[in-house]
């Protein structure tokens, strides 16, 4: 059976077209995703992530254990700093990418994908059993609503007494949200500016509300799971089980700045460092068509002729107005400029590699 976020009902009001993603019921679109993905890059966008996973860490060995089972740093964060991190098995593959929230010392919360939080939960457990430490899946407790867009801060400011402003990019604070205790950080998935708001479940009716009637002159509106993959998709962000996997390193997945091999052991490190050594044989390269026809995931790619893999993402770019995806490709191939073929229902497309992201957001309302 399908899981439902707390928000549910409130997308069925809202007339959502609703699909199964990640074991969950999750509204894929409302108005149009094409109207949403543009709404979240000229004005704002409210978003139910409710189905993200949240493991909470806590105990004298909080930091070790986060440091044994992510490839970032976690030691350089201060308290309610965010850092985006890699989660490994023993050969290096990714089983997931994750935010790491330091909340002290002594507890950490991660935030992680929804069709792996259970088998995540597993790993992170099993290297904690002989450390002094509790790690505790809190996934049922929480909401999570993403407010994307130019106009976030200012739709959620109204909300609020905290100044919004204060907050960083990827650093979180304890926030009264039209009075209910929230943890707000300034991040997200689609390449603007915004922020996620995690919430008790009880109180995310009231806040996806609330949130959607103060912002409606700001132009926000509700988006779903369309719009987020293609706004992810023009700035580049990677999609686990499109763009890595377990059969992916970070180090191919164009993911190095989050692998911190000096920092000491953690799962997969020795791998890594070999394939440093002898150096990468493919990586996630940004492509465009050069031509109308889109690429979709697992198009075919050719190159001199052969078969040279498949587009791990590909999509229209409604903002840019192109045909763009991400694909693993021959290190000797993947320089920006290279070009190759995608084949779109038997005919070979000319594609290019480009430089990522694809979208770069305008600042001006920073």
């Amino acid at each position: 059976m399908q899981k439902r976020t707390p928000l549910y009902e409130a997308h069925i009001s809202l007339g959502a077209r609703m699909v199964e993603f990640a074991g969950w019921e999750m509204p894929v679109q409302y108005s149009g995703h094409i109207q949403e993905h543009m709404a979240v890059r000229e004005a704002a966008g409210l978003f139910d992530v409710s189905h993200m996973g949240e493991v909470e860490i806590r105990g004298a060995d909080a930091l070790a254990l986060v440091q044994k089972v992510t490839t970032n740093d976690a030691s350089k964060l201060e308290d309610n700093q965010v850092q985006y991190s890699t989660m490994l098995n023993d050969s290096g593959g990714v089983i997931d990418d994750l935010l790491v929230y330091r909340v002290n010392s002594e507890f950490f919360l991660l935030v992680v994908n929804a069709g792996t939080t259970d088998s995540d939960f597993e790993w992170i457990k099993s290297h904690a059993a002989s450390m002094n430490v509790e790690a505790c899946n809190t996934s049922d407790a929480f909401a999570l609503l993403a407010l994307q867009g130019p106009f976030a801060e200012r739709i959620l400011q109204d909300l609020s007494d905290h100044m919004l402003d204060r907050i960083p990019y990827y650093w979180s604070q304890r926030v009264l949200v039209d009075g209910l205790d929230c943890r707000v950080s300034r991040t997200g998935y689609t390449g603007e500016d915004g922020f996620e708001i995690l919430c008790n479940a009880a109180d995310a009716r009231h806040l996806w509300n609330r949130l959607l009637v103060t912002g409606m002159d700001r132009g926000l509106i509700p988006c779903g799971l369309a719009a987020r993959n293609t706004l992810r998709l023009e700035a580049a962000f990677r999609l686990y089980g499109h763009d890595m996997d377990e059969t992916t390193t970070p180090l191919e997945a164009g993911l190095g700045w989050v692998v911190k091999l000096a920092k000491g052991d953690f799962a997969g490190r020795d791998v890594l460092l070999k394939q440093k050594e002898e150096g990468l044989k493919r990586k996630l390269a940004g492509f465009e068509v050069l031509d109308r026809a889109p690429a979709r995931d697992g198009y075919p790619i050719v190159i001199d002729g052969q078969q040279a893999g498949v587009v791990a993402s590909g999509s229209p770019a409604p903002f840019l107005k192109k045909n763009i995806g991400l694909a693993y490709l021959p290190t000797e191939h993947a320089a920006i400029g290279t070009d190759f073929f995608v084949v779109v229902r038997g005919r070979n497309v000319p594609a290019r590699v480009v430089e990522t992201p694809f979208y770069k957001r305008d600042k001006k309302f920073d």
